[in-house]
């Protein structure tokens, strides 16, 4: 068998070993994967079953469990971390290096971790992990839980996952967190981030938190609450690297050194004057590409693009969007660079603004808050109001339904039978409407200045469908009245004859268009007009019987 599988190694025929590993014994197996080199041993263990690989995981050496780990792709990975028990796992997670053990990590190895009270284990592992991932650990566990290993975050990290938590989970930890611990915190957020925060706590928070703020931070929180909630303003960040145009790109990136650790980007840098008043812009990339002595004005573009302060945030969502900007520089009334909104906040906009397009298709209100975190009661009064419009509205269809009752009476078959179809269809056709002219609303497509060109192309739609679908629920009742045998019998007799109209034509039209000439040139008819009628009758006669067929047979079956 050695011999074997060193000819599946020299021919590379990875599944093979996959598939012996996963055939034989425990230890055998164990044996297999120990004696392949770190490349094999990537490339063999993405082939084996992920049941089978978690149950070998355990059984190898640290070295070979660090190569599995780090080789696998991520959906691989849960699947075979899935299947591993959690003291098979905290097991690993010891003996591996923090940034390869972080890829294993879940919500139950943290809690493992805590409850053995393995502080240092547990920190090592966070440090490695992605402050999303983070978040979403702290979120799983109790609160009481959730501050010890908070704790343990280094002051960058902490700000970083608190930004990243729900709103009642940052609220648990403020009241948790010391004075001390909560001032770390306020000092490395973001302004952006810190205005977001505050706009979503009760007023006893907030009072706390701007206690715990520096007097710049607290004025630059004031002045970003000023402008209006759907404005530019109210999403925007001051933290942004702004050059005077004099200085060399060398004296610029002692700039930037001094102060990009407190600075959201530091990627795009904006030119301005020394009143502020912004009349360039770079990027990192060209400075770096240009001459140290060169002036920041020779490298500048002064072709900005901006946004102003008062501007709709959605609409500055989508030029960033549209443009592909890490960031857009906000000017105030007199064109001062104010701020800039970065590419996250964007997404955030855009993400709320869909939701909010969702939920009006839907005919609710749109909420703010999780659904499983939304009260019954604000559910209710979400959708309340709508369901009463669309009652009221139900009452005109009763009225006009009341007022053919005699009609509708002599005709209850056919009312058992379409009435239905029109409450479904009427929905059906109402929502295929709202749902394309709300989404074409929402990306830019159309306006409100649009409304007579919507309404002028719905309104062609509209007949259009209710054409076919009248001619569809014609046929469908004809089968209620009428044998179908005969329905068929008959639709299929027509549409015979409108075939062989067909073949007519195409076999005798070239004869046909000889006799029409011929006759032409004679002098036989008065005109070429009659030429070509005699022509149309003698291709068109079958078709044409056909046709008429099909009417009276129509008509027959309606008598």
């Amino acid at each position: 068998m050695e011999k074997k599988l060193n000819m599946m190694l020299q021919s590379q025929d990875y599944v093979g070993i996959a598939s012996y590993v996963s055939e034989t014994d425990a230890d055998c197996a164990r044996a297999v994967l120990c004696e392949l080199n770190e490349n094999d041993l990537r490339k063999v263990c993405n082939y084996i079953d992920a049941d089978r690989l978690s149950l070998l995981l355990p059984l190898l050496d640290v070295d070979s469990q660090k190569i599995i780990v780090s080789g696998l792709r991520e959906g691989k990975l849960d699947e075979v971390m899935d299947n591993v028990s959690v003291d098979d796992t905290i097991d690993i997670i010891d003996n591996l290096p923090a940034s390869v053990a972080s890829k294993v990590v879940e919500v139950d190895e943290i809690e493992t971790l805590l409850s053995s009270k393995r502080f240092k284990s547990l920190k090592e592992l966070l440090l490695n992990m992605n402050p999303v991932d983070i978040a979403a650990s702290l979120e799983s566990i109790a609160p009481d839980e959730r501050v010890v290993v908070y704790r343990l975050l280094s002051k960058d990290v902490a700000a970083d996952v608190f930004v990243e938590l729900e709103s009642d989970s940052q609220k648990n930890l403020i009241d948790k967190l010391s004075d001390k611990e909560l001032s770390q915190v306020m000092d490395e957020l973001f302004i952006d981030d810190a205005v977001d925060l505050i706009e979503e706590m009760p007023a006893n928070v907030v009072k706390r938190l701007l206690s715990h703020s520096d007097k710049d931070t607290r004025d630059y929180i004031n002045e970003i609450l000023k402008y209006p909630q759907n404005s530019t303003g109210s999403i925007m960040t001051v933290e942004m690297v702004s050059l005077a145009p004099n200085i060399t790109i060398s004296e610029a990136f002692d700039k930037i050194r001094k102060t990009a650790i407190d600075k959201e980007t530091i990627y795009t840098c904006y030119v301005t004057d020394q009143t502020r008043h912004l009349v360039g812009v770079t990027t990192v990339k060209e400075m770096l590409l240009a001459d140290p002595n060169v002036k920041i004005e020779d490298v500048m573009n002064e072709n900005v693009i901006c946004v102003h302060t008062l501007d709709d945030k959605e609409a500055t969502a989508r030029k960033l969007s549209d443009y592909g900007f890490l960031a857009i520089p906000v000017v105030d009334d007199e064109s001062r660079l104010v701020g800039i909104v970065t590419v996250d906040d964007a997404l955030d906009v855009i993400e709320a603004e869909d939701t909010e397009d969702m939920s009006k298709i839907a005919a609710t209100k749109p909420s703010d808050k999780p659904y499983l975190k939304t009260s019954v009661l604000t559910i209710f009064k979400n959708r309340l109001p709508w369901l009463l419009i669309l009652m009221v509205s139900a009452t005109f269809t009763g009225l006009i339904i009341n007022k053919f009752e005699g009609r509708l009476n002599a005709i209850s078959t056919v009312l058992i039978a379409c009435v239905p179809m029109l409450m479904d269809t009427g929905g059906n056709a109402g929502s295929q409407s709202s749902v394309t002219i709300i989404r074409a609303l929402a990306l830019g497509e159309v306006s409100t200045k649009d409304v007579l060109k919507v309404l002028w192309k719905e309104v062609r739609v509209s007949l259009l469908l209710g054409l076919c679908l009248a001619v569809a629920c014609f046929a469908k009742l004809q089968l209620y009245r009428q044998s179908p045998v005969r329905i068929f019998r008959l639709y299929t007799y027509s549409l015979c004859d409108c075939v062989d109209g067909v073949v007519y034509y195409g076999v005798h039209c070239k004869g046909d268009r000889v006799l029409v000439a011929n006759r032409c040139k004679s002098g036989e008819t008065r005109s070429r007009g009659c030429c070509l009628a005699v022509y149309n009758n003698h291709c068109g006669r079958s078709f044409a019987y056909g046709v008429l067929r099909f009417v009276g047979g129509t008509i027959v079956v309606i008598d």
